[in-house]
């Protein structure tokens, strides 16, 4: 019985593997490629869409480069599968859960792996200094490769790197432009007006068919590369496109080249690698390329996929109960009415018009939401000066991408006193994306704002609540942050400590039993947002085993409220949970006001410890810190039980009072 030719993928050990296959065997890795990611990634969910985009882009780079004696580095690390499973990581079953493949590059994983930070716009300034620190140890002849989408270079810090690029003509470094009109949705900007000019000329088609009549009568591919790049009567100008602004800046610039043509993409790197200094490769891809229910998504081409069916694309449906609206949900739909409610409402993102949930806003009404492109910094600045204008921008991010504008939330919005709302998406424990995707260093950073205040919704009514409260102020900056996922059933509020009307005054949630010897309960257990259930869940422990306690939400968590210290006074002991920073948090900066009001009580923090925390499940992950109720609950006995034996031995206050962390 015949038989079809042999795989080709489980051959590939490594980049050397690539270069000793021929035309037909390469043709037949590249689809194997895509099956055995559309495969992996419908049962393990991840990023699908900008790995199937890259593939012969991956596989040219690696057959023209030496990696890890030339040092790739993939910007935003995202469309790393690829490059994973040709440095000899084929088995993604295990891909984003724990102690498995990671979803971005790591050094923990292979030599190959050079850059682990996630976030876009970097690569281009680890190129240089890659470049730079080469020059300068001795070992020019290791090139620097940065692998570079479109939408990256709408960040405000790729331009900074390309300006000290272009300034060093004798350093070697190629930077491939991903070019597929995309970051998560469509690239916007002059930028991407500029590229579309390029996209539009054929200069690649002049590129090409010259190469490859030179090649006919003889010429070699690095006689070709020289020729290309150093002709004496045809110039690079009139070889590929028109002079365009990557020249006007004295970066060579060869395409735009067929992204998914391994012949031309190889003979292009190899022009650029033989030339000897900084030279930019335009490579246009598509998103989702060779899978057609990505090709057919309009919103994102399977930018971001959970478990889908790997036949049509469609999402495979969790077991169990029905799945609840998401956090992001819930904003998209009440930042909505709000500005239907309000006409100084604008909505601002960076790139992430669906993730953060302003896409409703932007049907509706498309003149009131601005897409700054990867560009969180500018996001910041604008925002103050919409705010000038008599606006409300409502800035939409990811908590881990606020941390690169903390200065511009500090000085042009908290400073000018401009009043701007942040909403932070993915805020906290964020689950499979790993360190620089987790949403813990929000709270921690903002505590040092003056002026700020932040709100951490418990469910879906406190986060339409609290965003209403936070778009009322006008004279300073704004927080309002939630975590990944879904927003959980509603938990209703016994009382607002301090009245009913006073502006960011606590929950109370739940009461038990009466503190031993009268007075107040014995145990304060300050919930901070989606943490109210697992606070509810140790209360409830605290009472089975006869300790009486009082479970508050602080709603607001800047600025404490009155009535917050007030119920801390009334305690023996005040446990602060929250999925963000204890060092410098919400419990520190609680117990940080308490003495200075004079309150002496035992406060506890419990949250996320000052680490760059891996890859898994949110579950997984809070319970491997010990953010879970019966984790909290048996710290708090054993320290009720301490502060019993202290006042059973005749301590005085003095002794009896400590504060840890």
């Amino acid at each position: 019985m015949p038989t079809g030719p042999a795989p080709v993928l489980p051959r590939v050990r490594g980049p050397q593997d690539l270069r000793v296959l021929g035309p037909d065997e390469l043709r037949r890795l590249a689809e194997e490629v895509r099956v055995h990611l559309v495969e992996s990634v419908a049962r393990t969910g991840g990023h699908l869409g900008p790995n199937l985009g890259v593939v012969e882009l991956t596989i040219a780079v690696h057959r023209v480069f030496d990696s890890p004696s030339d040092t790739v580095v993939f910007d935003t690390g995202h469309q790393s599968y690829v490059h994973k499973l040709l440095t000899g990581r084929q088995d993604l079953s295990t891909l984003r859960t724990r102690g498995g493949v990671a979803g971005y590059p790591s050094r923990a994983e292979s030599d190959h792996d050079v850059v682990e930070n996630s976030h876009a716009s970097t690569s281009l300034s680890w190129a240089d200094g890659i470049a730079r620190g080469r020059a300068l140890t001795g070992e020019p002849g290791r090139l620097t490769v940065a692998v570079v989408g479109d939408g990256a270079l709408t960040g405000g810090m790729a331009w900074e790197a390309l300006n000290n690029i272009a300034a060093a003509q004798d350093r070697p470094l190629v930077i491939v432009v991903n070019d597929n009109e995309r970051s998560y949705a469509p690239t916007i900007g002059g930028l991407a007006h500029h590229l579309s000019t390029l996209r539009a000329t054929r200069g690649y088609e002049r590129f090409l068919g010259w190469g490859k009549q030179a090649l006919r009568r003889g010429g070699t591919p690095g006689r070709l590369a020289y020729d290309t790049l150093h002709g004496v009567k045809k110039g690079l100008k009139d070889i590929v496109a028109p002079q365009g602004m990557f020249e006007d800046l004295g970066l060579k610039y060869l395409g735009p080249v067929d992204g998914h043509d391994l012949e031309a993409l190889e003979r292009a790197l190899a022009a650029a690698k033989d030339f000897g200094g900084p030279v930019i490769v335009h490579a246009l891809t598509n998103k989702g390329q060779g899978y057609a229910p990505a090709l057919a998504d309009a919103a994102d081409q399977f930018h971001a996929v959970g478990v889908i069916d790997p036949v049509t694309g469609a999402p495979v449906p969790a077991g169990g109960a029905p799945k609840r609206a998401s956090w992001t949900s819930v904003f998209a739909d009440e930042v909505l009415e709000v500005a239907r409610e309000r006409d100084d409402v604008v909505g601002v993102t960076a790139a992430m018009l669906i993730p953060v949930g302003l896409h409703k806003m932007a049907e509706a009404m498309p003149d009131r939401v601005v897409d700054v492109g990867i560009a969180e910094q500018h996001a910041t600045t604008s925002a103050a000066g919409m705010a000038f204008t008599g606006l409300h921008p409502v800035v939409a991010l990811y908590a881990t991408f606020l941390n690169r504008a903390f200065d511009q939330v500090l000085l042009d919005v908290a400073l000018h006193r401009a009043g701007v709302t942040f909403v932070l998406d993915r805020a906290g424990i964020t689950g499979p994306d790993g360190p620089s995707h987790h949403g813990m260093w929000d709270m921690a950073l903002l505590q040092h704002v003056p002026g700020l205040r932040l709100a951490a919704p418990r469910d879906g009514a406190t986060l339409r609540e609290e965003l209403r409260e936070a778009v009322a102020v006008d004279d300073a900056p704004t927080v309002v942050r939630f975590p990944k996922g879904s927003a959980p059933e509603d938990v209703p509020a016994l009382e607002r400590l301090g009245g009913p009307q006073a502006w960011g005054a606590p929950d109370l949630l739940a009461r038990s039993g009466a503190r031993r010897g009268g007075g107040g309960a014995d145990v304060l257990v300050v919930a901070v947002g989606a943490l109210a259930a697992l606070g509810l869940d140790v209360g409830r422990r605290l009472d089975a085993q006869g300790v009486s306690s009082t479970v508050v939400d602080p709603r607001w968590v800047l600025p404490v409220h009155p009535a917050l210290l007030e119920a801390c006074a009334a305690h023996r002991l005040v446990v602060v949970v929250e999925d963000g920073l204890r060092t410098g948090g919400v419990g520190s900066r609680l117990r940080d006001e308490l003495a200075d009001a004079g309150v002496r009580v035992d406060v506890r923090c419990v949250g996320v410890p000052v680490a760059f925390v891996d890859h898994a499940e949110r579950a997984q992950v809070l319970e491997e810190l010990g953010i879970t109720a019966q984790d909290v609950a048996r710290d708090v006995l054993e320290r009720v039980a301490a502060l019993d034996g202290d006042a059973g031995a005749g301590a005085g206050p003095a002794e009896q009072v400590r504060s840890q962390g």
